[in-house]
């Protein structure tokens, strides 16, 4: 196995795109496992930590640019960022132990596709945008497009996701991240729930976006928990309702961190609670 560290988003595409079997590292706390485990056997690993342009984290047409490389624990620290989508932070902040925080990356969890990564449904909620480099330039597709299955991704041949963008948040807007697990850390989760809103001067939902994490193949934006919200004061009813359809939207598997029984009620739950969070902070408590 070679091991390249290219500095340049350029020699990173080019060394990605000479070979078939090429793999990216980023924070490596998935890859690093696959290899011990035998369960990959690339032949070239393109360390991509010592790209500047994946390593920051800017101010960009009133919202944030996040490259790829940025560890939970980098991001974690930017509090102007964090100040904003809180819920992201958390969401990002629950992979992993703090050692594990200090390598784990947004990019590296959205593209080791498992359908239970916590970021994600985190950053769908948030409306972030990914921006692919690759041989045939730069292209940008909603973070719900990047996974196409447990462990596959829409990259093609020299892709890889360089950044991600965070559009600008409209006022009286809040977010949260909520998951179930068996133990209190360290855990992969049964269900997860991102949800992000947005209030108008009188309290009425205005925009809502909910995406729902491990009870599905793909990490789920059901339209009917998003319109259960709109135009509501996200009271009882609409709380409820919400429960209610997202439970409905949940398509989880039997295995031996639940049932699917159990999967689709706890998917309600923690919508639920997840709207009340980020509601709260749409109104800035």
């Amino acid at each position: 196995m070679r091991y390249e560290a290219p500095e340049t988003m350029e020699a990173a595409v080019a060394l990605l795109a000479s070979d078939d079997n090429a793999r990216v590292l980023a924070g490596g706390t998935d890859l690093l496992v696959q290899l011990r485990a035998d369960t990959i056997d690339p032949s070239l690993v393109v360390d991509v930590k010592k790209i500047d342009a994946m390593r920051t984290v800017t101010a960009e047409d009133g919202g944030f640019r996040v490259g790829a490389a940025v560890t939970g624990a980098e991001l974690g620290e930017h509090e102007e960022f964090k100040s904003v989508w809180p819920g992201v932070v958390e969401a990002l902040e629950l992979i992993g132990s703090t050692q594990i925080q200090s390598r784990a990356t947004m990019g590296g969890n959205l593209c080791n596709a498992s359908p239970a990564a916590d970021s994600v449904p985190a950053m769908i909620a948030a409306g972030a945008i990914a921006t692919i480099e690759g041989p045939n330039g730069s292209r940008d597709i909603p973070v719900e497009d990047v996974a196409t299955g447990p462990g596959r991704t829409s990259l093609r041949k020299g892709e890889l996701v360089a950044s991600f963008l965070f559009p600008e948040q409209a006022p009286r807007t809040g977010d949260a991240y909520l998951r179930f697990i068996p133990r209190t850390e360290m855990d992969i989760a049964v269900v997860g729930a991102g949800v992000c809103l947005t209030l108008d001067e009188s309290g009425l939902c205005t925009a809502a976006r909910v995406s729902l994490g491990a009870v599905a193949a793909l990490a789920l934006v059901p339209d009917e928990a998003a319109d259960a919200l709109m135009g509501t004061s996200v009271d009882e009813a609409a709380l409820a309702r919400l429960s209610e359809v997202a439970s409905a939207a949940a398509k989880p598997i039997d295995d031996k961190r639940g049932t699917k029984e159990f999967r689709i009620q706890v998917t309600g739950v923690m919508a639920r609670r997840a709207a009340e969070i980020a509601l709260a902070r749409a109104k800035g408590k």
